[in-house]
């Protein structure tokens, strides 16, 4: 199945509740939410009084992306003000497998994230385990980058490996995705797709139809 996940950090924030409910309108599944800490990437966004207040206005599917590190520490957090799934980088954590159990043990499902230099083969051990692969398309921290293209073989790679193991599990790509390379990431077996200025940026129903 394949799911759009408009990217609020590409957002208006004087309208982000207005757009949001344009973007579930328009037919976008899932809502990403960036959380970024200023230390394992540069950047910092919003936290959880952000997403409390958004989890009571819809529901939108929240796959939260942790950039933060050890994101074991706010884990039941996160959970509680209402992630659906919670994404962390494996850059960023100390222990994988528990941190993915820990998530599953709140309800929630359980997403793993590398950078563009990460080998794709770094998330083999964990494929059974996880509910998602997110392959970042651009260096996280900042939003409208160019997509490195490069990235997509580390989805073929992933999804063919998912795929040897009878695996039917999701790989998500985000960073610098348009409606002229969506069809790339596809293609090359993503079926959660990341958009942020390329949803938010114009009209917002003629974008998302763009990205179907």
């Amino acid at each position: 199945m394949n799911i759009l996940a408009p990217s609020i950090l590409a957002a208006d924030f004087w309208q982000l509740g207005e757009q949001i409910q344009e973007v579930e309108k328009a037919g976008a599944q899932y809502l990403h939410i960036d959380v970024m800490d200023g230390s394992f990437v540069p950047s910092i966004s919003f936290g959880m009084p952000v997403i409390q207040t958004l989890r009571r206005h819809t529901g939108l599917f929240f796959d939260v992306h942790l950039m933060i590190e050890k994101p074991e520490r706010y884990l039941q957090e996160f959970a509680d003000c209402g992630a659906d799934l919670i994404n962390f980088h494996l850059e960023a954590s100390d222990d994988i497998r528990g941190t993915i159990e820990r998530i599953h043990s709140l309800g929630k499902k359980a997403g793993i994230t590398i950078k563009p230099a990460t080998a794709a083969d770094a998330v083999r051990p964990y494929l059974e385990l996880a509910d998602m692969v997110l392959v970042m398309t651009v260096e996280p921290g900042f939003g409208g980058q160019k997509l490195m293209p490069e990235c997509l073989e580390k989805v073929r790679v992933i999804r063919s490996l998912a795929a040897s193991r009878g695996l039917d599990i999701d790989i998500e790509v985000d960073g610098g995705i348009t409606a002229d390379n969506v069809g790339l990431a596809r293609e090359a077996g993503a079926n959660v797709i990341v958009a942020g200025s390329a949803v938010f940026k114009g009209n917002i129903g003629e974008n998302i139809r763009a990205l179907a």
